[in-house]
C-alpha cells in the first residue's frame, strides 16, 4: 500500500476518534457524590444529586436529582428526576446560584446517572434516559 495512501487512511481514523470523544467534561463529585457546575458565562448552575441524596439534602422522590438555575433575566429553577418531565419553578426565590465551581465549557457535554447535559453558547440543554428534560438560556425556558 503506497504511503500516501496509509497516511491518508491514518488521518481518517484520527479524525474519527477525536470527533467521537470530544467534548465530554468530567467534572468530579464531592465526598458525598454530588456534582456542580456552572455554564461560561455565569448565568446557569447545576446541581446533580445521586440517589438516597446527602446528608443535608434529600429529593423528593429520593433520587437521583438534576436540578438547575437560571439568574438572568429572571431567577428560574428546573428540577429533573430519573423519571417523568423536569418541573419549571418561576420564582424559587433568590438563592445561591452559580458559584466558583467548574464550568461546563461551550460544546463540551457532562453525564452523570440517568442525564446528560450540553452546554454552548445558545444555552444549556440537559434530558434523563427517559427523554424528558429542559433547554436554559437567557432568552427562554422549556421543559419536557
Amino acid at each position: 500500500m503506497p504511503a500516501r495512501t496509509i497516511a491518508v487512511a491514518l488521518a481518517a481514523v484520527f479524525v474519527w476518534l477525536s470527533a467521537a470523544h470530544a467534548g465530554s467534561q468530567s467534572i468530579p463529585a464531592s465526598a458525598e457524590g454530588q456534582v456542580e457546575f456552572t455554564t461560561p458565562s455565569g448565568n446557569i448552575g447545576c446541581i446533580y444529586t445521586p440517589k438516597g441524596g446527602t446528608s443535608t439534602y434529600q429529593p423528593r422522590d429520593g433520587g437521583p436529582e438534576l436540578s438547575c438555575s437560571r439568574v438572568e433575566p429572571s431567577y428560574v429553577t428546573v428540577i429533573l428526576g430519573p423519571k417523568g418531565p423536569a418541573t419549571l419553578i418561576k420564582n424559587p426565590g433568590e438563592q445561591g446560584c452559580c458559584s466558583d465551581v467548574t464550568k461546563l465549557g461551550y460544546g463540551n457535554s457532562w453525564s452523570k446517572g440517568p442525564f446528560s447535559c450540553q452546554s454552548s453558547t445558545k444555552g444549556l440543554s440537559c434530558t434523563a434516559s427517559d427523554g424528558h428534560g429542559f433547554f436554559l438560556s437567557k432568552a427562554k425556558v422549556t421543559v419536557k
